[in-house]
């Protein structure tokens, strides 16, 4: 438990442990709202720095809560005041989209991939078959193994599907430890309570991540889709609006290339 408090410390991850909670309102400096906006805990790092250099160009602020998306849906539908969800998987904007709580059906902003991890003090060997995983549970050596939860993380549910593809689910059963959503996932996978994890590629490319564990991309191809889709919600301010435009810009889609995701095509 002390080298997980340590890791969260040193990450920065804190406020990620936790589930989102519904924002509470705030206000900029010249008493305008502040946008409430809801997004997938995968684009964590790549979000705050979109974020950061929206306002160094606008000098517009907004407000980000991370989570799962499937929380995130239940969330907006019992009324939380979010102005916009960045979904990790489209059916979650198709959902709110067919009840009438965003405006539109939104767009696709990225892709999204995973990744194999370990800390570096890890004896898993990474490889794209999963074969360093499969010698770590034959020999009994494997205590703990990390995903975000498939119920609500599409990360995790993809991770669930690639398992199953490569024969390891059902034998992974009781060694795995599920985040509440990708970035607790990432948390357990490097934190050293565990001997790795599956989890988005966009955390294990971050440097932060890096100083403390390995990583190797995994083939799409081997689990459906992580086809990331956006869309503002009704009652969006106009910064919300602003925003939402910024994050189909070129110098936004910059930032997501960087951190290993995708692009839609135009």
């Amino acid at each position: 438990m002390q080298s997980l408090t340590r890791f969260f410390h040193s990450l920065g991850f804190a406020l990620l442990f936790c589930l989102a909670v519904v924002p509470s309102t705030s206000r900029a400096a010249d008493n305008a709202p502040i946008p409430a906006i809801a997004a997938a805990a995968n684009i964590k790092f790549a979000l705050d720095d979109i974020v950061k250099n929206f306002t160094a160009e606008t000098g517009l602020k907004v407000r980000v809560s991370y989570g799962s998306s499937g929380n995130f849906v239940a969330q907006i539908q019992h009324g939380a005041p979010f102005e916009m969800l960045l979904s990790a998987d489209e059916r979650y904007i198709a959902e709110l989209n067919k009840v009438g709580f965003t405006q539109g059906e939104g767009v696709q902003y990225a892709v999204g991939r995973l990744a194999l991890v370990a800390p570096k003090n890890s004896p898993l060997a990474l490889d794209i078959e999963l074969n360093g995983l499969k010698a770590l549970l034959t020999a009994g050596q494997l205590e703990r193994f990390a995903i975000a939860n498939p119920d609500h993380a599409p990360y995790g549910e993809r991770a669930r599907e690639l398992l199953k593809k490569l024969g390891l689910w059902d034998e992974l059963q009781t060694k795995l430890i599920l985040g509440e959503n990708a970035s607790q996932a990432a948390q357990f996978a490097i934190s050293g309570s565990t001997q790795g994890g599956i989890i988005p590629l966009s955390l294990a490319i971050a440097p932060q991540f890096q100083a403390l564990g390995h990583y190797l991309a995994l083939p799409s191809d081997l689990h459906g889709p992580l086809n990331q889709r956006m869309a503002l919600m009704p009652k969006a301010s106009s910064t919300a609006e602003r925003f939402y435009q910024y994050l189909q810009s070129d110098a936004a889609r910059a930032v997501f290339t960087q951190y290993g995701f995708g692009l839609p095509v135009s």
